[in-house]
């Protein structure tokens, strides 16, 4: 299916709904590894694998610029109405627009740019991490101290210098891009009869 010139339908939204849903539920589930401090670090690419799947399904169900930067940004105020910083919002943006941009480039027909988009969106995460390196990071892990533990908070503390939000945030993208080589070989099949090449 190519680049649709009526713009995003209601068919569309509803998409885009569902998918989100289905997005941040898989998102979740794998987030609970996050409560093992040395797993928090590489929580980045371990949900960019697992959300793969239902990424790239809905890569293949978006045929109109703005599809999919609405569904990054319905993940970026979810995110935020569950206590995240309000700046997952704009990286949700940028991420989102600039997906969509790659999808665009394909005409939303290329797989493989579908693969590369895949790994672009899913930076969208790093919005939430960027309270433990930027800002006063001391005040933060004293903020999560009550709800994690001392124990927690010590080992994530050290575990996580600043330079470490580079190396989250490429593994991250690799893990996107691992999630959309996952999802394109599950769902060959459904590529195939989408059109996509």
């Amino acid at each position: 299916m190519g680049e649709s010139k009526n713009g995003i339908t209601v068919k569309d939204c509803i998409n885009i709904g569902v998918f989100a849903a289905i997005y941040i539920v898989v998102f979740f589930i794998t987030s609970f590894v996050g409560y093992i401090p040395v797993l928090m670090v590489i929580l980045g690419i371990l949900c960019s694998i697992t959300t793969g799947i239902p990424l790239m399904l809905f890569f293949s169900k978006s045929h109109t610029f703005g599809m999919i930067t609405a569904f990054s940004v319905i993940l970026g105020l979810f995110m935020v109405l569950m206590g995240r910083p309000w700046y997952s919002i704009l990286i949700a943006l940028v991420t989102g627009l600039a997906s969509d941009y790659i999808m665009q480039i394909g005409k939303y027909k290329s797989i493989n740019k579908a693969v590369v988009s895949s790994g672009v969106f899913s930076l969208w995460m790093i919005g939430m991490t960027l309270p433990m390196f930027f800002g006063d990071r001391e005040a933060y892990f004293e903020s999560i101290r009550e709800g994690y533990g001392d124990a927690f908070v010590d080992v994530l503390y050290r575990l996580t210098p600043n330079w470490m939000f580079y190396v989250m945030t490429v593994l991250t993208f690799i893990g996107g891009i691992l999630g959309g080589l996952l999802g394109r070989a599950v769902l060959k099949k459904h590529f195939m009869k989408a059109g996509m090449v």
